[in-house]
Parts: structure tokens; sequence; C-alpha cells
């Protein structure tokens, strides 16, 4: 039987596994004896020393083939081949986490990106769209610190900012960061009594705007035989206007705000059919009243403060899906001073009823990303 003890002497740490019975080294290392059965024909005491857990040398040494396969070294309980194999790991995981890398032998790392100063990774950061600055600030500590660095969101921002913060939020956003500024504006915003919201595009920072129907001027609009307004989940206002039947049909509206400069596009958002809440997860949409859309196209009519008029006709389509139905765009070329925009909507023949219409928003959107209005 073998019996593993352990005992501290003293030497220099060899190169390999040595086999020296009832010799002492003559330096501290920790020492496994074994009371082996050698092959001779006597028993004797044999000692494998171990490596020290910082040794001098670049690596710990491996025991010989011949002790491995010996039936000494076989006939150890699995317990005490753990204990062997932890001292081993344990000198060998040292020599990689020494603090001194001359010492073992090895080179300094090289510099990584977590060495790179702020200001420098600030620089960088200040090339990205703001998608890609929040990703990257998840990569080290560096970008993380540089990504609030005001210099980068103010371009990011549009340039007359500061009066759109003081339209939609007045004084309250002054002690905020402009990251935090740029977070706060790409939220939906309500403003003039929460029927009209405007936010931020996450990607570019232009600005978009919605009026609600709530927010128009609509023909009708009191007297319940003809118009309601109807709770959905499908509106950003939680809440449609939807036409029963009419005769005169008529929506007017009218925004002011401090557009910057660029072109947009204006759009009615309507579906024909009445939205009803969701059944077994499917959405439901009662189209059995719509009539009269198809006899006369509905006109739609633009004005703006800087004198630009533009009208458009067409017909209203594709029951029980909503559509953004352009009007017309407008440019806008002074961002210091507010844009007023004056809208309609009419299908003004008598000759025949319409009805079976929902009337959810208007949106005003940049002109250069109307494309993306078409997957919403």
């Amino acid at each position: 039987m073998v019996s593993p003890s352990y005992s501290h002497t003293s030497g220099r740490c060899p190169p390999s596994f040595s086999k020296e019975p009832n010799k002492q080294p003559n330096t501290i290392l920790p020492q496994l004896v074994f009371n082996a059965s050698l092959p001779s024909t006597h028993h004797q005491q044999v000692s494998y020393f171990l490596p020290p857990l910082n040794p001098p040398c670049p690596l710990p040494p491996y025991p010989p083939l011949s002790l491995l396969y010996s039936p000494s070294f076989l006939s150890l309980s699995f317990s005490r081949i753990a204990v062997y194999c932890l001292t081993m790991g344990a000198g060998f995981s040292s020599v990689f986490k020494s603090e001194n890398p001359v010492t073992v032998g090895s080179l300094p790392s090289k510099p990584g990106l977590g060495d790179l100063p702020e200001s420098c990774a600030a620089m960088i950061l200040g090339y990205l769209d703001p998608p890609e600055i929040c990703k990257l600030a998840k990569l080290n500590r560096a970008f993380r610190g540089a990504s609030w660095a005001d210099f980068i969101w103010e371009s990011k921002l549009p340039s007359n900012y500061q009066t759109i913060v003081g339209k939609v939020f007045g004084d309250g956003l002054e002690n905020l960061g402009k990251r935090d500024v740029y977070t706060r504006l790409c939220q939906p915003n309500s403003f003039d009594d929460g029927t009209k919201t405007v936010w931020l595009d996450k990607s570019t920072g232009s600005v978009c705007l919605s009026i609600s129907s709530k927010g128009l001027a609509i023909t009708g609009i009191d007297d319940r035989r003809y118009w309601n307004h109807i709770p959905t989940e499908e509106s950003r206002f939680c809440s449609v206007a939807y036409l029963q039947q009419i005769w005169w049909f008529e929506v007017d509206g009218e925004v002011e705000f401090p557009f910057p400069v660029g072109t947009y596009s204006l759009f009615f958002r309507l579906q024909l059919g009445r939205s009803s809440q969701k059944r077994f997860g499917r959405r439901v949409c009662n189209i059995e009243h719509v009539h009269g859309w198809d006899i006369k196209p509905v006109r739609f009519q633009l004005w703006t403060s800087e004198g630009h008029y533009a009208s458009s006709q067409c017909f209203l389509t594709e029951p029980g899906k909503w559509n953004y139905y352009h009007v017309a765009d407008f440019v806008v070329e002074n961002p210091n001073a507010s844009t007023k925009i004056k809208l309609s909507m009419t299908q003004i023949d008598c000759t025949h009823t319409k009805g079976g219409l929902c009337l959810d928003s208007v949106l005003i959107y940049p002109s250069e990303f109307r494309e993306r209005l078409k997957h919403f």
C-alpha cells in the first residue's frame, strides 16, 4: 500500500521529479512521500518532490512516465490524486499570475482598448451614430466614460434643440447633460394638453411630430350620430375618431413648432373599418359600415407660414389596414422661428354619404426617411 504524506524540506526547484530515497533537499519544497513497492526485491521509501507555489523556473515539472505507469502511483486513491493535481495546478497558475513577469520569464502584456484615454475614445465616438455609441459604451470603462461627453451628444442634437426643449419642457432640463437631453427628446413628449407629441429619431436626431384626432377640428365631432372617440391600442394616443356616417366630411388642423432646417412630409393616418380589441390574440376590424370612399376622392391641403401651399387627392382603399396618406412636403429654412402649418382633409360631395372611417392622427416626418412608414 502507498501512504502519501506531506513534509517540507529545502532544496532548489528541480527540472523534473526526482526519485531519491531518504535524501533531504536544501530548500523548502512541498514533498510527497510514498512508501512504494518498487520493482526491486526490497521496499524503500521514495520521495517525489512537487514544484513550489512560486518556482524560479518558467514552468512546473511534470512527473516522468515511469511514475505514471508504476503500480505504486496507480494504487493511489482518487482523493489523494486530486490533492496532487491541485498542488500541481497551483504552481502552474502562479507562473501566469505572478506580479513580476520578468522573474517568470514572460513578456509584459501589450496595450489594448482598455488603455485608450477617454479623450481619444470620445473623438472616435463623435463619428458614430447614437445607437453605435451606446453599443461601444459597453466595451470597457474608457468608452463608457467617454460616451457621456457633452460635445458628442450636442453634435447629435438638432441645431435648435434649446428652443425645442423650451417649447416642450420649459425649464425642466437645464441641469441635465447633453446625453440625458438626447434621451429625453427621443421619448414621446406630449404638449398642448396632450394633443400633440414630438420626439427625435434615435438614429438620426431628426424631429418627428404627431397630432392626435382630439387635436384636430372635425366637423360634427360633437354629434354622436356621426363621430365617436373609441379607445384602441393601435394608436399612440390610445384613442381614435370613428366616423359612422356623414354627408359633409371635413377635418382641419393647425400646429406651430420650431422645426430644424430640413424637408418634411405630412401624412394622415387612416383606416377603413372600425378597430376593436384583439380576440384570441388576433386583431379584429369591422368593415361592415365602410362606404362612399370609392365614389369621389378625398382632397388634402397644406399651408405654411413661409408661403408654401400644396394639395393632393386620392381614393381611400385597403379596408382593415392602417395607411399613411401623403398630403405634401414642405421646407423649413429658418430654425430660429416657429413654423406655422395648416392642413385639411375634405370630401364635401353631398350626393352620397361616407362612413366607416377611423382617423388616428396627423404625422410630420422627415422626408428622407418617409420610406420607413411603409413598414409601420
